[in-house]
């Protein structure tokens, strides 16, 4: 009660600067062993309290790893070379592939970029923030540009993790493979990157949360928990929040980008399974399964603080006209906001099952944070990209029909 007391009495900014460092010290305490905090303490100090992913300036990153050579060049893992067939297949060329002739206006209420309900306008209202029709659609930008800026951060990170496993990885089948995400990520940074400056106009920062990550697994020198990282939790997360904005959106140059990648993420997140399945099962002590699990749950709930969007807050909110507290709020109940994390998370989790990342002593920890509801489905060898894009594509039909009925 005497803290909420002193809270109130706090200016504004003062008293938001002071929620952000407590909810990074929130994210930090609930680390408990002592192996996960020694890899992601040193990244949560850079990326969560002294956010050096926002100071303008470039970051270095400190890499750790072996690069390991095989002079038999062996055909060591059948379903990665298949998988390595399917990718020289799957390339494409952004110039060539996608309508940069499309024209663009982000405020276009005929082709918008998020549905109207993707931000509850309603509950900003209620929290005392008013906007305006032409407000609630430029916010509505907003968070668009922001999500593509953080699906822009996220694969830059891609790109250099995708060279380091390639390099690190121990099957020279998963190498030939590797050779070709290498590609698929330098692509993906230049569509982004393109779509972001030459349609929207806009950038955003990359958020602290996924700073940590993309840091401490850059920094790591384990091939295994690069992969598990890259791979599994930030491509599978990626694969997911694509689906959610290839779904809702109805710019057309949007939806086609989207579409490709998608398509090569969901090669990347097999890749992930294929290497880490057997490996997870009879390589580790019981000592390194263990901290996996926790780094893997740790890694999750960083993931789901991501999406905040607190750089949005900070350019429309900060200062006064809607607390940070208030800002958490409406986005946890956002119906957009819902689903991206329910698409994202229901990527990810049966592929953590999979890789029997989530034992019995985990559950109540995955429920806690609600994640467990997301356990079931199919995970990334049984899930095709094609049959991802046709499920989204019913569920588009289904939600379209039910708002013209």
């Amino acid at each position: 009660m005497f803290k909420d007391l002193v809270m109130k009495a706090l200016p504004p900014r003062v008293r938001d600067h002071f929620d952000a460092l407590a909810e990074a010290a929130d994210v930090l305490a609930q680390v408990k062993n002592p192996n996960v905090l020694r890899s992601l303490g040193p990244s949560g100090v850079r990326g969560l309290l002294l956010h050096r992913g926002k100071q303008g300036i470039p970051t270095t990153v400190p890499a750790r790893h072996s690069a390991y050579f095989d002079w038999t060049y062996p055909n060591d893992q059948p379903e990665m070379r298949e998988l390595f067939q399917r990718a020289k297949a799957g390339q494409w060329d952004s110039d060539r592939d996608l309508p940069w002739h499309t024209s663009v206006d982000p405020l276009n209420p005929e082709r918008r970029l998020l549905p109207a309900n993707f931000i509850d306008h309603g509950a900003l209202e209620r929290e005392g923030a008013r906007l305006s029709e032409l407000e609630h659609r430029k916010l509505d930008y907003s968070i668009c540009a922001w999500m593509l800026s953080q699906f822009l951060h996220g694969e830059q990170g891609a790109l250099f993790a995708a060279a380091q496993v390639t390099e690190a990885v121990q099957f020279f089948d998963g190498k030939l493979y590797g050779s070709t995400q290498v590609m698929d990520e330098g692509r993906h940074v230049e569509v982004f990157s393109r779509y972001l400056q030459e349609k929207l106009e806009r950038l955003y920062q990359v958020n602290d949360n996924l700073f940590v990550i993309i840091d401490a697994l850059m920094a790591d020198g384990r091939w295994d928990m690069k992969f598990l990282g890259m791979q599994i939790m930030v491509e599978g997360l990626a694969l997911g929040a694509f689906s959610t904005l290839y779904r809702v959106t109805n710019e057309p140059l949007l939806r086609e980008l989207l579409k490709r990648v998608i398509m090569d993420e969901a090669r990347h997140v097999h890749y992930g399974v294929v290497a880490l399945r057997e490996h997870f099962k009879s390589a580790l002590t019981d000592a390194e399964r263990r901290e996996r699990e926790e780094w893997t749950f740790e890694v999750s709930l960083l993931m789901q603080n991501r999406f905040m969007a607190y750089e949005v807050f900070d350019e429309w909110f900060a200062g006064g006209r809607l607390s940070r507290e208030a800002w958490r709020r409406v986005v946890m109940n956002s119906p957009g906001m819902n689903e991206f994390r329910s698409l994202m998370f229901s990527r990810l989790m049966p592929n953590l099952r999979e890789l029997g990342l989530v034992p019995e002593r985990m559950l109540r920890r995955y429920e806690s944070a609600g994640l467990l509801q997301y356990m079931l489905g199919k995970s990334a060898p049984e899930l095709t990209a094609e049959d991802l894009l046709s499920d989204l594509d019913r569920g588009r039909t289904a939600n379209q029909a039910a708002a013209l009925a």
